[in-house]
């Protein structure tokens, strides 16, 4: 099966280095020139261009941003024929690229930032035109960079703001959480590693648990204790409205263009 992508920028790039079969996959991009040397570090196949990437291939990944998605759509749209066209863009539904590429076998996929150190979480739907294996194929090229979910088309512009934009989002809660450590004295890159691996073994303690996340506050909250304290702090500086607020946010802006 031989797998295309047009587009190549850092999250393309990321998935090609998780495909292990890397004569099987075709690269096209602005030009003929990049394209080359693109390929040649990567270690894949190089193509004149768009077309000529549809031609050879099985499979299509759509890598482009979400503006030029139509105007990429319409300049391959028939040579597609019943070749799977897959999108990692934001805000472009099925309904849209059937619209750009005709009723054509279609899965969406939204990879986050994580993809680049193979930790993305991402979730994949689909068309009623891909076939099962067309469609466990497409999952396992993810796989490779990560986790993979599945969920409804109507549900994406929530996942978005759960993993899409949520590591900008956390990478400011530990910038946050280490400046005071900061503050009082302590080294700034210890005090990164150290606020990194308590966020990394809490999250991993939570995925183990039998408790839900709020469960677990209670329950590291000794009565007149330390943490108790700084809990109420957040609790008093609306910090679950916050975080509501820009997940709800991120939600509207995806909804809404």
């Amino acid at each position: 099966m031989k797998i295309g992508f047009i587009g190549i920028g850092n999250m393309a790039s990321a998935i090609i280095e998780g495909i292990s079969d890397k004569k099987s996959v075709y690269i096209s991009s602005s030009t003929p020139e990049s394209t080359l040397e693109k390929a040649k570090t990567l270690g894949v196949n190089a193509t004149k261009s768009n077309r000529d990437l549809v031609e050879q291939v099985d499979i299509i990944i759509l890598c482009v941003k979400p503006e030029m998605l139509e105007s990429v759509s319409s300049e391959i749209k028939d040579l597609v024929g019943n070749k799977v066209c897959v999108s990692i863009a934001a805000k472009k539904t099925i309904k849209d690229l059937e619209n750009y590429l005709g009723l054509v076998p279609i899965i969406r996929v939204m990879p986050n930032l994580n993809a680049t150190i193979k930790q993305s979480t991402s979730a994949i739907t689909r068309n009623e035109r891909v076939t099962e294996e067309n469609y466990e194929l497409v999952k396992s090229i993810f796989s490779n960079v990560g986790e993979v979910f599945e969920v409804e088309e109507k549900l994406f512009s929530a996942f978005i703001g759960i993993a899409g934009s949520s590591p900008a989002f956390i990478f400011k809660f530990i910038d946050a959480l280490m400046n005071q450590a900061v503050e009082e004295g302590m080294d700034f890159n210890e005090a990164l590693a150290i606020t990194v691996s308590a966020v990394k073994g809490s999250a991993d303690f939570l995925q183990q648990s039998s408790n839900t996340a709020q469960e677990l506050v209670v329950k590291v909250c000794s009565p007149g204790g330390t943490t108790i304290e700084g809990v109420q702090s957040l609790d008093n500086n609306n910090f679950n409205e916050i975080v509501n607020e820009a997940v709800a946010a991120t939600i509207k802006k995806d909804k809404l263009g």
